[in-house]
Order: C-alpha cells, then structure tokens, then sequence
C-alpha cells in the first residue's frame, strides 16, 4: 500500500537540508531567504532509492529486518513498524536468544502464523530473499558495521541513534548511502514532536525574528552506582563473543551488557552498555542526537555544523568502577553565522532566541511550550511560509522508500549532529575551546582534540574498512 500524500495546502518541504560551507557564511538578516531556498532547491532532494527488490511498483509492500530486539527494539520500533499497512516484519535478530525468541513470538502473534524467522548473526539476517530494509536497534558501537554491511546488500536502513560511536564510522557511514542511493534514516522521533514542529515552523517563517541564540538541554540519567566489575560466567543464551563485536574484549558482567528477563524474554530496565565508552559515548551522544538535530534544522546548519566549541564537564570518579561516560557538562557551541548554541544537562528541551522573541519548547518533560508572547502560537500560517515534514519518524522512513521522499534526518545530517556531540565531548577531556573547520572535518587548533575527535577502535574480524 503506497503511503498517503501529505495534502496541506501549505508549502511542504523534507526537513533535511543539504548543507554546504556557504550557509554558514549568510547575513543574519538574508537567513530565512537562504534557508528556504536551500531547503526548496537543494537541500532537501535526496537521492532516489533505488527499487524495491522484485519489483519497480513502489507500492510494494516493505519487508524489513529487525536487527537488536532489546527495549528500543521492541518498545519503540517493533511497536509501530508492525502496526504499518504496508511493512512486514520478516525477522527478527538478535545475539540474546531469549530476546530474539520473545520478538519472534510478538511477530508471529502479529501475523497469526509462524513465518518470522529468527537469526543470531546479522550477516544471515541480511542474506534473506526480498528483504528490503533493516531496523537497527542494537548496541552502539555496532551501528556503523551492521548498517554499511546491509547498505552494500543495497538496503535500505533506519538506525537508533547516537548514530555511531566513533567518528570515522559516521563519516564512511554517510559516504557510502550517498554511493550507493539507498535511503538511511537516523532514527529520531523528536523533529515530528508536536512542540518541535510548531517551534521550527515559527522560527522558520520569521515570527521571533533573527536567531541570535538556542538552548539545548537533555535529562540527567545514570547520575549514581558505578556498575558492578567482577566477572561472571557467560549465560547460555547469551552469544557474548558477537555482542561485544568490534570492541575490545572485556570479562562479562550483567552491568557491562543488559537484563533479561529468563522467564519472560523480556528486557529489564536500561543496560549497563549506555554507560560505558567502548560501546557508547554516553547521553551527550544520545540525546543530543535528538535535540541539537532540531536545533541544527532550525539553524540551517544540518550539513554543517558549528566551527567551535568550549566548556565543562565530569566523569565518574569511581577507578575501579564500569561506568565511565561523561556525567555532566555545559557546552557552547559557536557558528559562522554568528548563532551560539548553550548545551547542558538539565531536563529535555530547546529554546530558540531570535531578536523579536523567543521560543521554548519541552519534550518528554514539564513546561510544554512557551514564548515571550503565548499568542505567536495562535499564528495562521500564510500559503506562502515553509512548513516542515510532520511525517513520524517510521513513516517517514518506509515513505522515502515507498515514494521517494527525502528523510527528514539523512545519513549525512546523523553523522553531523554525532560528530557536533563528539566535538563537545572533546572539548571536555581536552579541557580548551576547540575550533572545528566544519568542510574539511578537523580540529583546528589542538592536536589532543583533534585525538580525542577521531580516536576510534575495531577489533578484528570487524574492521572498518572491510565493511566500506
């Protein structure tokens, strides 16, 4: 079934933009002009997928895979991927073979036979006959291997974010679905949030004026414990070997990877893995692939990026404790085009400053939306102002396929908004301002930033470059 055309009489656009060097370098005050027409022209026409396997009709059912059936898997993207019309999930995978068994069974219940086949290898997930995308729910530090493996099967993929845990893998990440034309969508719900669509429709059309200032910020988590250290025996249902993957290896522990539910198949609570920097960069990476992506949108500076960056930070003190990823910071961010952003824990949330007003809007958190002046949200847009993609976030994905439609956040647009969370992060362990030539993607002046920004690891067989 073909994905309903979006009928407002409004000027629809893809709330992607292609970005270049050049956007950074507008006047204020031609901003807007500029970010509209990049947005019409250019920047928001991705590439054509290519067909669908088996058949050039693009109302072709789409069959996905779903690879990492954990808590994300299941509750966020299993959840509403089966719910679609015109998507069947066709396996499910997963090195947990109580999880992977519990997803199964919630597929086949679905579809009412015994069809979903059930895979501990994504390499045989990706070999299936009229398969057509993946759905990459799993650890971090194996988004970039899985996603360029199926992308040369040449399907298309959606993946969690952060995108990926290293830089050098969100940059070959991006290349490759350029090269190869299939559609790639970082998996992020919160440009389509209510209060997000409405705050970037009003910034965009030029209700608080100019931006002169935005605000990120994203909740505390994981504030207290050090996790558990000593090692364990591996459960049996458990391939723990293919879990840990491209990085190093470590003794087992339940805080090192995630709960099961031995009944059940379940997952309980958050993993252990989130909180440890061989899998993960921490909540700096995952949540501000959320929010500072609408920041960026907003700003124009998708395919971009800010060209500094400084601030303060911690880590957990604990020496023989295993969580390690950054505990807080307060960051700002500084464009070309005279634009700063500030960027803290604190609760979720993005604020827009322009020179007329401002906007504030929550998600996932008290104070819903706010303004300087409550009656800018009774604004009747004119036929003439943009007005962003409201597709959610699946639809958006299975729509780029379907009818090729540009994705709201492409591979390229993910990779920035990574990187942009890992600048900052280097900042912190560099402990100095960091300028970042955003065309050539280096760090400009230290060379301990530039270290820190482009350190990465990958242990064999899961090499980088074999999978490019």
């Amino acid at each position: 079934m073909k994905a309903s055309p979006n009928t407002s009489p409004k000027k629809q656009i893809p709330s992607s933009m292609e970005g270049s060097e050049s956007e950074n370098r507008i006047p204020m005050n031609n901003r807007r002009q500029f970010i509209k027409s990049s947005m019409l022209v250019g920047g928001g026409i991705a590439l054509l997928p290519s067909a669908l396997r088996g058949a050039a009709a693009p109302s072709k059912r789409v069959n996905i895979a779903m690879i990492g059936t954990g808590r994300q898997g299941l509750h966020a993207n299993l959840r509403t991927l089966i719910a679609m019309d015109n998507v069947k999930i066709v396996s499910v995978c997963d090195v947990d073979r109580l999880r992977v068994n519990y997803a199964k069974a919630v597929v086949d219940q679905r579809y009412g036979n015994k069809d979903c086949k059930a895979f501990g290898d994504f390499r045989e997930a990706i070999e299936m006959d009229d398969l057509d995308a993946v759905m990459i729910s799993t650890t971090d530090h194996w988004h970039a291997i899985i996603a360029l493996a199926a992308m040369k099967k040449g399907l298309h993929v959606c993946c969690e974010k952060a995108m990926t845990r290293y830089f050098d893998e969100g940059r070959a990440l991006a290349d490759v679905a350029k090269k190869k034309g299939v559609v790639f969508r970082l998996d992020s719900e919160c440009r389509t949030a209510a209060y997000m669509q409405k705050t970037a429709n009003l910034v965009l059309n030029g209700y608080i004026g100019n931006i002169k200032r935005m605000e990120v910020g994203v909740p505390h988590e994981f504030q207290k414990g050090g996790g558990n250290p000593e090692s364990m025996a591996v459960p049996d249902y458990l391939d723990y070997d293919m879990w840990l993957g491209p990085a190093p290896v470590r003794p087992y522990t339940l805080d090192r990877v995630h709960h099961t539910d031995e009944k059940t198949g379940k997952w309980k609570g958050r993993p252990g893995w989130l909180r440890i920097s061989d899998y993960c960069s921490g909540m700096i990476c995952n949540w501000g692939g959320h929010l500072i992506d609408v920041a960026n949108m907003i700003n124009g500076t998708s395919h971009s990026g800010p060209v500094s960056v400084e601030g303060t930070g911690g880590f957990p003190d604990e020496p023989q404790a295993l969580w390690d990823t950054i505990m807080k910071f307060e960051l700002q961010y500084k464009y070309a085009n005279g634009v700063t952003l500030d960027y803290k824990l604190d609760q979720p949330y993005l604020r827009v400053e322009g020179d007329e007003g401002w906007i504030q809007a929550h998600w996932h958190s008290k104070g819903g939306l706010q303004a300087h002046d409550r009656k800018i949200f009774r604004t009747k847009f004119k036929p003439t102002d943009t007005i962003v993609s409201s597709r959610s976030d699946k639809q958006d994905f299975i729509s780029a396929i379907t009818e090729g439609t540009a994705v709201m956040i492409d591979a390229e647009a993910g990779h920035r908004v990574n990187s942009q969370c890992l600048l900052g992060l280097a900042a912190v362990k560099a402990g100095k301002r960091l300028e970042w030539d955003a065309k050539k993607e280096v760090v400009t002046n230290c060379d301990e930033g530039e270290r820190l920004m482009k350190h990465s690891f990958h242990r064999d067989p899961w090499a980088l470059e074999k999978f490019v």
